[in-house]
């Protein structure tokens, strides 16, 4: 599973973990995640995360 990093803090979308404070449930893929999620530590859009090597 791909991890994603928030390009203005640093945070790290794990799918693995999911987003559960926001509604993400464990094993949900970066790409399946609501358009209107947002970082839970800077509150920034998807359209901020890049793909992790």
């Amino acid at each position: 599973m791909k991890k994603y990093k928030c390009t203005v803090c640093g945070h790290i979308y794990n799918p693995v973990e999911g987003d559960p404070d926001s509604g993400i449930a464990p094993g949900t893929l970066f790409e399946d995640i609501p358009d209107d999620w947002r970082c839970p530590v800077c509150q920034v859009t998807k359209e901020d995360y890049e793909l992790m090597d």
